[in-house]
């Protein structure tokens, strides 16, 4: 199986993924994002959340400015950005600032040092945790803990869902496809001795 045809099958058969930017700062002061899809929950008590870093074989600037920093910043990827995004994932120089050369604002708040992305409608800051080495390819699993979230109020409901579809959040399928995902319903929570029953309002 020619290797481009293994990636693209590979990566979308798993389904759809997230779509985010990672916003990172070198200690020179040079702003990275850089768009990522394997970002996943990992505990809600303390609030975690893990990324798949590629082999550090070449230089990966977004993982070695959080190694060296400590933080960094993940933003939802929306309908009106997919174009800027996907050009983070080109191989810019260290030098270089993809914010500056993809058209994506940085923005900073709180002191905090990571640079958020000012168009996006979701914004996390993480701060590094560990990471564990995934021996089977080399990949490497890096673990933040979110410490600020800035969310959109009317995506937010009562009981602490968010309604992701309102930030006009998209997700990615494969390696290079950008979809918008739409809600079907929302459930109870599941017990053995009773139905689970729609909640969305809609």
């Amino acid at each position: 199986m020619p290797s481009r045809y293994r990636a693209n099958f590979i990566n979308s058969i798993t389904g759809f993924k997230s779509a985010n930017l990672i916003g990172t700062i070198s200690p020179e002061g040079t702003e990275n994002i850089a768009v990522i899809s394997s970002i996943t929950h990992i505990g809600s008590n303390p609030p975690l959340l893990s990324y798949i870093t590629r082999p550090i074989t070449v230089a990966r600037h977004t993982y070695s400015n959080i190694k060296e920093t400590g933080v960094f910043t993940v933003n939802h990827i929306h309908s009106n950005i997919i174009n800027q995004s996907h050009q983070t994932a080109a191989a810019y120089d260290s030098n270089t600032s993809e914010f500056n050369a993809v058209g994506l604002t940085a923005a900073y708040r709180d002191d905090f040092k990571a640079p958020f992305v000012k168009e996006a409608h979701i914004q996390l800051a993480c701060e590094y945790v560990n990471e564990y080495e995934i021996k089977e390819n080399g990949t490497i699993l890096v673990i933040g803990a979110i410490t600020n979230i800035t969310i959109p109020e009317e995506t937010l409901y009562g009981d602490g869902w968010v309604h992701l579809q309102k930030a006009d959040g998209v997700a990615i399928n494969g390696l290079d496809g950008y979809t918008s995902p739409q809600i079907i319903d929302r459930f109870t929570y599941a017990k053995p001795d009773k139905k689970a029953t729609s909640i969305l309002d809609k």
